[in-house]
């Protein structure tokens, strides 16, 4: 039987066929493009962290060479200082944990070793002027003098607090201490030029004053629950 191409039933199972083979496609496409785009992010992110180690020319051929070789352990903590996985393994506890992951009882810490030295890297997660924030702090083995940072966004204004990822802005936090002498978060950016505390505070970015109250506020809630470990490992 002949079907009538002007009914409204070859209409419908026409429509339905094509909504059906465009959706295998699609995840078809994506089941292809999954493994890579999930390779990229692992780069991606040790890129980072490396980068909060002072180690950035690495071109993505060396980054897995590179991260292996500093990097000792992605061990997880508890707000109490106790290490709840040693994370020997690498790549498979802290690294995996991502910020809707991160507890009082489960906190990603990198430990590191660089020319010798131990480092440990805290992962730093915020919120911008227009969306997320994150970064990575890389501490000196006193576990409260800044080695490097790097800082990342989604969408901050161009020219304001997308400078964030400048590597200027972030040179400036090296040497600086995190805590306070009471145990309180001490690291905070402030408006530029008004500096009073050299041993915590960092010229912020002009214009971009509601970013640079977010960057404060990431090391403020981010940093304080690793407080015990930092204390107790200095």
């Amino acid at each position: 039987m002949k079907l009538n191409t002007n009914s409204n039933t070859y209409t419908i199972i026409y429509a339905a066929v094509v909504v059906v083979v465009v959706a295998f496609l699609l995840a078809f496409v994506s089941e292809v493009l999954k493994a890579p785009s999930e390779a990229n992010e692992r780069i991606d992110k040790k890129k980072q962290i490396l980068a909060s180690l002072n180690i950035r020319d690495v071109d993505n051929q060396q980054v897995e060479s590179e991260y292996d070789k500093v990097i000792v352990a992605d061990c997880v903590i508890d707000s109490q200082g106790e290490v709840v996985d040693a994370g020997t393994d690498k790549d498979q506890t802290g690294f995996l944990m991502g910020s809707k992951d991160i507890t009082p009882d489960r906190l990603p810490l990198y430990v590191c070793n660089v020319d010798g030295a131990k480092k440990y890297v805290i992962p730093l997660f915020g919120k911008g002027l227009w969306g997320a924030i994150w970064g990575y702090l890389a501490l000196n083995d006193d576990c409260n003098t800044v080695y490097g940072a790097y800082f990342g966004h989604q969408s901050e204004t161009a020219g304001l607090g997308a400078r964030i990822t400048d590597l200027d802005f972030q040179e400036q936090f090296k040497d600086k201490s995190v805590m306070n002498a009471d145990g309180t978060v001490g690291l905070k950016v402030v408006k530029k030029g008004q500096v009073k505390d050299d041993a915590h505070e960092c010229d912020g970015i002009s214009g971009a004053t509601l970013t640079m109250d977010g960057v404060s506020a990431m090391f403020s809630e981010s940093i304080a629950p690793y407080r015990a470990y930092l204390e107790a490992n200095n």
